[in-house]
């Protein structure tokens, strides 16, 4: 069995926190599957495997960290961009976009058009869905916007603070669902590079269902495309 979280959450409208995209609207109260990936960092094959395994969803997003710093691979970023993900850029995308990644960017293999896509992604997603407001970053939401954020971090006291229903995070490669004031925080984990021992070190990826406010975490093992039985069960509470 997925790792299950249910929570209760209830929306109130607020501001962008980064304000680096426009908030938006994706739905008109509908329910939606969200599936949630993050911290890619140019594995294409974990990705597919968490595409197939997580089935059909109305939303795709992936909270950064989707290339190597020092490596672009066009595989990854031309799979998310094919499934219309809604992305937003991590430490090592910027990496690669900024002055030290010039020579990643000029290898022969890289295709420049999936370069400008890349750029063209915000460092924060602002969205409406089933009437409530979806905020995502790689690392925290609060100033200065780079800490790395687990369940037992002080940071969260900060984001009790962020006025939305779901606070969608990556960069620490450590699955988390908490609810902490309004927002229920989400990190899928890595569906790239695993790191999380609480996991047993295995690639996770995470479905977000906007109706039930439930997230599941699952647990997979990238050659054998299978989710494994995941060793705990856990309520959402707040932190």
């Amino acid at each position: 069995m997925p790792i299950s979280i249910f929570v209760s959450a209830w929306y109130r409208d607020g501001s962008s926190v980064l304000g680096s995209a426009p908030s938006r609207r994706v739905d008109e109260g509908e329910t939606l599957r969200i599936g949630i990936v993050s911290d890619i960092h140019g594995n294409v094959d974990g990705l597919s495997a968490a595409l197939d395994l997580m089935g059909d969803v109305d939303e795709l997003l992936c909270a950064g960290d989707i290339v190597e710093e020092f490596r672009f691979s066009n595989e990854t970023v031309a799979l998310l961009r094919d499934r219309g993900a809604r992305c937003v850029l991590g430490n090592h995308d910027l990496g690669l976009l900024g002055h030290h990644g010039a020579r990643a960017r000029a290898a022969a293999h890289v295709d420049h058009d999936l370069v400008a896509w890349l750029a063209s992604q915000p460092l924060t997603q602002d969205v409406t869905v089933s009437g409530k407001r979806l905020l995502m970053t790689h690392a925290s939401p609060c100033p200065p916007h780079t800490q790395y954020v687990t369940s037992h971090s002080p940071e969260l006291r900060r984001i009790a603070e962020v006025p939305a229903d779901y606070v969608i995070i990556g960069h620490t490669h450590v699955q988390m669902a908490v609810r902490v004031g309004r927002a229920l925080v989400v990190n899928p984990g890595s569906a790239g590079q695993a790191r999380d021992p609480g996991n047993g070190k295995r690639l996770s990826f995470a479905v977000l269902d906007t109706v039930a406010d439930a997230v599941t975490i699952h647990d997979y093992d990238r050659a054998q495309h299978t989710v494994p039985v995941a060793p705990t069960s856990h309520t959402g509470a707040a932190a």
